[in-house]
């Protein structure tokens, strides 16, 4: 890989994870910013393998149950609960505001309001409950699967939407330069480990899923807020993620 692909990787995995692979490359640019957001979903894979290697590992000691909450607190760990935060920004403000201008300002709020809250319980409930409900052939593709399209909808949903605070903010490098090309790019690797993993009807509507998940959330935040911010893009990774864990026993029956 060049250091024109190495360092958007970087970024990418820093931003994502909270595992340092290296402090050398720093001060990114805009574009690299949103070069960056090619490389979610390979991180998203790489975080899925992550917990079906844990998952594996756990089942030596543990009983189902028991492993999937544990699981469920090793992605937060992983990622510092960066999307949960998210998820419960955006529903305090979505939720708290009357206008784009006061839903904007709750979301940057750093307390957690009642929406918030109840909006995580019910969020880590839901993952908990699909975890539990996943048949045993399925556990080990929708594991590595569901981070990686998790955070190419994040992709999409950064695509779909202008950045909706005018005097910036954490996610308005990463959308200022961000292009079709990357959203396609970013895409890729699913049209080889989709068919292979989940089936190729099951793969295609997984995609199909999490693409307008992304985009109608991204209408809503638009409605509501008057764009996407790095909150709304946290939440796009959870509905997705959670939505694709809820679906997927139907979906791999499929295969």
């Amino acid at each position: 890989m060049t250091t024109s692909m190495v360092r958007p990787f970087l970024f990418a995995w820093h931003f994502l994870t909270a595992i340092p692979l290296s402090r050398r490359h720093h001060k990114p640019t805009a574009s690299e910013l949103a070069r960056s957001m090619r490389w979610y979903p390979l991180v998203g894979f790489i975080i899925g393998a992550l917990l079906v290697a844990a998952d594996q590992l756990l089942a030596l000691a543990f009983a189902q149950p028991v492993r999937d909450v544990l699981l469920i607190l090793l992605v937060i760990l992983v990622t510092r609960g960066l999307h949960q935060d998210g998820l419960a920004d955006t529903l305090d403000g979505m939720a708290g505001g009357h206008s784009p201008e006061e839903r904007l300002a709750i979301m940057r709020d750093p307390r957690i309001g009642v929406f918030g809250a109840l909006g995580l319980l019910v969020s880590l409930g839901l993952r908990y409950a699909g975890l539990v409900a996943l048949p045993q052939g399925t556990r080990i593709p929708v594991l590595l699967c569901m981070p990686a399209l998790g955070r190419w909808s994040m992709v999409i949903a950064a695509h779909a939407a202008p950045y909706a605070r005018k005097e910036g903010g954490l996610g308005e490098p990463f959308l200022a330069q961000l292009s079709p090309r990357d959203v396609v790019w970013a895409g890729v690797v699913f049209v080889f480990a989709l068919p292979f993993l989940w089936g190729p009807s099951a793969g295609a509507l997984a995609i199909l899923s999490v693409a307008l998940i992304a985009v109608g959330f991204a209408s809503l935040s638009t409605k509501l807020c008057g764009g996407v911010t790095g909150d709304t893009l946290g939440a796009t990774n959870e509905l997705a993620e959670l939505a694709l864990l809820l679906m997927a026993p139907a979906l791999l029956s499929l295969r």
